[in-house]
C-alpha cells in the first residue's frame, strides 16, 4: 500500500503539470484540495458513524498545516509550469531532508548521517537542476521553496496528531488551502470555466479524488503496521515514479547528467532515514504529504 502511495502521488505531478495550460496555480490548488476535503467525509463518518465538527485542536493545527500546504501547493504549481514532472518529484522530495534541519530551530538535534543525506541530495540538486554556466532552472527553485513549506507543514502536523484524530485534522487542512487558494485565486487570476470542464478537469479529478483522497486513506491504513521510518523511505519512491510517469505520459527525458542528480538525491533521502535514532525511537511523521 505504501509503494502504490508513492506511485500514485509520483503520477499526480503528470496531471498537474497538464493543467497548467488550462487552469491558473491558485484555481487548481483550490479546486482539487476541496475534492480532496470532500473525499474524506465518508472516512470521518465511518469512523465516527456520525458527523463531529473537528475539536479546537484540530481546527488550530489543521489551519496552520493548510496555510503551509497552501504556499507549498502554490509554489509548486508555479514550478511545474516550467519543469518536468520527474525534475519536481525529485526536488520535492527534499522535505525529508529539510524536516530533521528544520527542527534545529526548534532544539532538536540532528545526526551526522542526516548531514550526509544533506549533502547528497544538495550534491544531486546541482547536477539536477543547475546547468553548466551555474544557473538554476525558476521552475526548480519555486518547486524547491514549496518543498520548504512541505517540511513546514510536516512539523505542524507533527506538533498536532499525537493531540486530535487524524482524518478531521487532514480534513481541516485540506479545507483551509482549499479556501485560501479559491479566495486568492478571486483576486489575482482569470479563470476560464471552459479550461477546468477541458482539459483542467481529469487533472483536477486525478489530483483532488485519487492523489488526495485515496492515496492519503491508503497511507494511513499501511502506517498502521509499517515503521513510520520504513514508510517514508518507500515513500520517497515518488520521486522516481514522477520521473518514469513522466517519461511514459509525456516524453519528458533526462540527460545522464540529471538522472545521476536524481540517484544521489534519492540516496541522500534514504540515508536521512535509515539512522540508529530513527530506527529505536519515534521519529516525526514525514509522510502525511497530500
Amino acid at each position: 500500500m505504501l509503494l502504490l502511495t508513492a506511485a500514485i502521488w509520483g503520477l499526480a505531478f503528470v496531471p498537474q503539470r497538464l493543467a497548467t495550460a488550462y487552469v491558473p496555480p491558485l484555481a487548481f490548488n483550490g479546486l482539487r484540495f476541496a475534492l480532496g476535503a470532500l473525499s474524506l467525509i465518508p472516512l470521518i463518518l465511518w469512523q465516527n458513524r456520525q458527523w463531529q465538527w473537528p475539536p479546537r485542536q484540530a481546527l488550530i493545527g489543521g489551519e496552520l498545516a493548510g496555510l503551509m500546504i497552501f504556499f507549498a501547493a502554490f509554489f509548486q504549481q508555479i514550478g511545474l509550469i516550467s519543469t518536468t514532472a520527474g525534475k519536481a518529484g525529485f526536488i520535492t522530495g527534499l522535505y525529508v531532508i529539510f524536516v530533521p534541519m528544520l527542527g534545529i530551530l526548534w532544539g532538536s538535534r540532528t545526526r551526522l548521517t542526516i548531514w550526509g543525506g544533506a549533502v547528497l541530495a544538495l550534491c544531486g540538486l546541482y547536477l539536477l537542476s543547475v546547468t553548466e554556466i551555474f544557473t538554476i532552472d525558476p521552475g526548480d527553485l519555486w518547486v524547491l521553496i514549496g518543498a520548504v513549506f512541505w517540511a513546514l507543514q510536516i512539523i505542524v502536523l507533527e506538533h498536532f496528531s499525537q493531540r486530535t484524530n487524524a482524518l478531521q485534522l487532514a480534513f481541516t487542512q485540506f479545507s483551509t488551502c482549499s479556501i485560501l487558494s479559491l479566495s486568492a485565486s478571486i483576486f489575482f487570476e482569470e479563470v476560464h470555466l471552459a479550461g477546468i470542464m477541458g482539459g483542467g478537469l481529469l487533472p483536477i479529478l486525478y489530483s483532488g479524488f485519487i492523489s488526495v483522497g485515496i492515496a492519503y486513506t491508503l497511507q494511513v491504513f499501511a502506517q498502521r503496521d509499517a515503521h513510520p521510518a520504513y514508510a517514508a523511505v518507500f515513500l520517497s519512491m515518488e520521486g522516481v515514479f514522477a520521473a518514469i510517469s513522466g517519461w511514459l505520459i509525456l516524453g519528458e527525458v533526462l540527460t545522464p547528467r540529471g538522472l545521476w542528480g536524481c540517484g544521489l538525491i534519492l540516496t541522500g533521502l534514504i540515508l536521512a532515514q535509515l539512522t540508529p535514532n530513527r530506527l529505536t525511537k519515534t521519529p516525526v511523521d514525514m509522510t502525511s504529504i497530500p
